[in-house]
């Protein structure tokens, strides 16, 4: 099946590397090009800003999901194809990944980890089948992918979950799997 809509989850700060905000812009670029759309967290700060921006000023479809909590912090995105707002974080990322036909995990904090955690677990669970991608942009990933895999020696995952996560180093090696 091909990828009509992309699930990002990054930070809403930039980090410290330059590479990441590069990262994001382009991927934007790459998406606006394939014609597919963004759907993510729906502010306007760090690199959540930074790939809605990108998408939309190369003529993309961006849908942003905030939770009513984080109007005033993240401040929202005004200048999206469409903005929902949730009643509460749970609810924007079934959201987000409900209306995805696969999730793109960027850099990022708490948030960004608990996001890709979580759809891992719904994936397990199966409550969804989608493919998970990691920009490892930087190597910002490698030890948080070196203690899945001492998870995964260790006898804790379910080989099936683990073989919907793709690592990728920089965007365009998301191309293919689109």
């Amino acid at each position: 099946m091909a990828i009509q809509s992309l699930a990002v989850f990054c930070g809403s700060k930039n980090g410290s590397n330059p590479l990441f905000a590069t990262h994001a812009a382009e991927l934007g670029r790459l998406m606006a090009g394939k014609e597919i759309r963004l759907v993510y967290g729906g502010g306007s700060a760090g690199l959540m800003g930074i790939i809605a921006d990108s998408v939309m000023a190369h003529g993309g479809k961006v849908t942003g999901i905030i939770p009513r909590i984080l109007l005033e912090w993240e401040v929202q995105h005004r200048g999206i194809t469409e903005l929902v707002v949730s009643d509460d974080m749970h609810e924007r990322k079934r959201k987000i990944y409900s209306i995805s036909d696969a999730a793109l995990i960027l850099p990022g904090g708490f948030g960004t980890l608990d996001e890709l955690f979580e759809i891992v677990t719904w994936n397990q669970l199966t409550i969804h089948d989608k493919q998970i991608y990691i920009l490892n942009s930087g190597g910002f990933y490698t030890h948080l992918l070196q203690h899945i895999e001492l998870m995964k020696a260790e006898g804790f995952l379910y080989e099936d979950a683990i073989k919907r996560i793709h690592v990728i180093d920089e965007p365009a090696a998301l191309l293919p799997f689109l």
